[in-house]
């Protein structure tokens, strides 16, 4: 895996959020190689240039710093996933293509599906159509999922669910390109989750409020989540979905360690519309089809013509659900600490800064 990245061209979709940063920050680091070229593909200037003098160490926005931009190893180009002429344009050179652009936002996808079936289902289908139509030697595909994708409920998981379903079909489209998806759920601190929304409630008083007290969540950190792709870069096979085996927590545990000693109450309010009890990674219907592969779960394709046969000896018997994983309490407050979550570790710091 060392030498994973040499001299790659990688294209990142959607750079710019919490996922898209920190993937790129490994890839810069050499850790599993020196690419020959890194570049974020977003719609957002603003953001890109904020990544940018970030990635510069620079204050402030002299010429030097905004131009250049494709003499340098991590380079950006402003484009919208839903372009099919932007896509197709950004990836003629790429050998690596990273799909995290998404919208993700549950409510945001339940007012407007189709503004979330354009970005998370044409999206995937203009990068494959691209390859395939351009005939361009791109290596590898790998389409970031979500936990909600598996039995969805919600027009987001909906969306995602069919955005695996066109990458991993996309194997028999692009012979000479290895699709693969990567699925999982929470990840600590990043936009939009649990947390940042916890702490803003606990910095004005509270209440915080809980949707269900039995509810769980499985909770990965933005590494793992950076781990989970460079492990499928290097070892998943065509047409699978890899997926690691991470605990869970109660939502009420992870309330109760981020109050700590603070003067503030839980609030039961009651489960969102579509708002799931329990996440599950693998369902019924996927567990016969799901093999072990070192600490993550492989999903094998259900198209006969990718993965011809079922496992011998499935890993699971039945679906892989956060119900069936729960940390204590103690083992909760841990992981959080550990993870600079704790009431000591973020006194100084606003939920803002735990997304960066």
């Amino acid at each position: 895996m060392a030498e994973l990245l040499d001299g790659k061209r990688i294209v990142v979709t959607g750079g710019t959020g919490s996922l898209g940063k920190t993937l790129v920050k490994r890839f810069l680091s050499g850790e599993h190689g020196t690419p020959n070229s890194v570049v974020v593909f977003s719609r957002d200037e603003a953001k890109q240039h904020d990544m940018r003098m970030e990635y510069l160490q620079r204050r402030v926005a002299t010429e030097d710093v905004t131009y250049h931009n494709f003499e340098r190893t991590l380079q950006f180009v402003i484009g919208d996933i839903r372009d099919f002429h932007a896509v197709a344009q950004v990836l003629v050179n790429a050998d690596i293509v990273i799909n995290a652009a998404a919208l993700k936002q549950v409510p945001s996808s339940e007012y407007f599906p189709y503004e979330a079936v354009r970005t998370n289902i044409e999206g995937a289908e203009n990068i494959v159509r691209a390859i395939t139509e351009l005939r361009l030697p791109v290596e590898t595909v790998l389409g970031v999922s979500t936990d909600k994708a598996c039995k969805p409920t919600t027009a987001m998981g909906m969306t995602k669910a069919v955005q695996e379903r066109i990458f991993l079909s996309a194997n028999l489209r692009c012979p000479a390109t290895r699709f693969i998806v990567v699925r999982y759920g929470n990840v600590l601190a990043s936009r939009g989750s649990v947390i940042p929304l916890f702490i803003d409630q606990i910095q004005n008083g509270g209440p915080v409020t809980i949707t269900d007290p039995r509810m769980t969540r499985f909770l990965l950190t933005l590494e793992q989540a950076v781990d989970t792709v460079t492990v499928a870069l290097c070892d998943s096979k065509r047409g699978e979905i890899l997926i690691p085996r991470i605990p869970a927590a109660l939502i009420t545990d992870i309330a109760k360690t981020l109050i700590a000693d603070e003067p503030c109450t839980q609030k039961v309010i009651g489960l969102r519309p579509g708002e799931k009890l329990h996440e599950t990674l693998v369902s019924d219907e996927e567990a016969p089809r799901t093999v072990k592969r070192g600490d993550y779960f492989a999903v094998l394709s259900l198209l006969p013509e990718i993965s011809p046969t079922n496992p011998t000896t499935p890993a699971l018997v039945g679906e892989l659900s956060s119900e069936s994983f729960v940390m204590s309490f103690k083992q909760t407050a841990e992981l959080l600490e550990k993870n600079g979550l704790s009431k000591n570790n973020r006194a100084n710091a606003s939920s803002n800064e735990l997304l960066r």
